[in-house]
């Protein structure tokens, strides 16, 4: 079965056409990283704008690069939630009119379900119940996944994302946007243990995660050394390796404790900071020490991509999901609301 999957939840205009699954004929992906740079993050009315721009092209790339006509495909996927509302609307108007245009079924697909998806392109051999850590720009989610489209959430931020906190404690330090892969290279040349730094807690909620603290405790030390004409005490490079390593260590610990209170020995991890190299270091060694089975996606299939979300679709085809022309974006929407039991 081929679907060609849509993805255009936040900044990246994304097209793949993916067999049974796991397969990928092709993953085409346009980015607005260098316009948004401009202004330090996502400006959500230029992502709608470029979305609209780029669409045809992409999805028009994808079928080529898979040696595929519409004829050829089975079904058109979609992420309808979460994300920017424009930049999902543009991706959702275009999957209906293809689909209903080349008579094709439509099947609706949430952005983390996507994610998590990732890892059965890269690891086939993965296969539910198991836990998984979900980690990118927009999301931070400890989830059970009981099956390929049921899940429940065991934990979430209550502020930033962890993603959200690397790009915002980068522009403290000085670094342009997007931030988390400029902490990761600086932080393989900085001092993890230089600066001390909070780990906040959420009371009454053990497995949730907070990093707002964290990201404000990084403003707090610029801006301290700032005023008191002590900026050039501060290393980039430091600050960076030990807010990383700070994060690490929230991900880590908060993550373990779920797992071992569920009595998982099987994890994966997805989104786009699985891609940062401390994170992935980090659980690579605490994984090992405790016996418990690592999937981590392929560096390409971290940040938002169709591929993914063509992999997702497959399964929610097999249960039966589909959506009419009635289809709309959802801008907020917890997986475990339509995907739990």
């Amino acid at each position: 079965m081929k679907i060609l999957a849509i993805e255009s939840s936040c900044d990246e205009t994304a097209c793949a056409v993916v067999e049974d699954g796991t397969r990928v004929l092709s993953n085409v992906v346009a980015t607005q990283i260098d316009e948004h740079r401009l202004y330090g993050g996502v400006v959500p009315e230029i992502a709608s704008r470029r979305h609209s721009e780029n669409i045809y092209a992409v999805a028009s790339q994808a079928l080529t690069d898979a040696d595929c006509a519409l004829a050829d495909i089975d079904a058109i996927a979609v992420t309808y939630a979460p994300g920017l509302i424009g930049a999902l609307l543009v991706g959702i108007s275009f999957a209906k009119g293809l689909a209903m245009a080349a008579g094709k079924p439509l099947i609706p697909v949430h952005h983390i379900a996507g994610h998590i998806a990732a890892n059965y392109i890269s690891h086939p051999d993965l296969k539910p119940p198991y836990l998984c850590l979900v980690i990118s720009g927009g999301h931070s989610h400890i989830i059970e996944v009981k099956d390929y489209t049921k899940y429940r959430v065991i934990g979430r931020t209550r502020d930033d994302a962890a993603g959200e906190a690397f790009d915002k404690a980068a522009r403290m330090i000085g670094f342009e946007y997007p931030g988390g892969k400029h902490i990761d290279e600086a932080a393989k040349k900085g001092d993890p243990n230089a600066y001390k730094l909070p780990h906040p807690r959420v009371e009454g909620s053990k497995y949730d995660f907070s990093f707002s603290g964290l990201k404000t405790a990084v403003v707090n030390l610029v801006h301290n050394a700032q005023q008191r004409g002590e900026a050039d005490s501060i290393s980039p490079c430091d600050v960076a390796a030990s807010f990383q390593k700070t994060v690490c260590e929230i991900l880590v610990q908060k993550t373990m404790l779920a797992a071992d209170d569920m009595g998982f020995k099987t994890l994966s991890v997805c989104g786009g900071v699985s891609a940062n190299s401390g994170v992935r270091a980090a659980m690579e060694k605490v994984c090992g020490e405790r016996g418990i089975k690592l999937y981590l996606p392929e560096l390409k299939y971290c940040g938002d991509n169709a591929a993914m979300i063509g992999c997702q679709a497959y399964y929610d085809y097999l249960a039966g999901k589909r959506a009419d022309e009635s289809l709309n974006g959802i801008a907020t929407l917890s997986l475990d609301r339509i995907c739990g039991e």
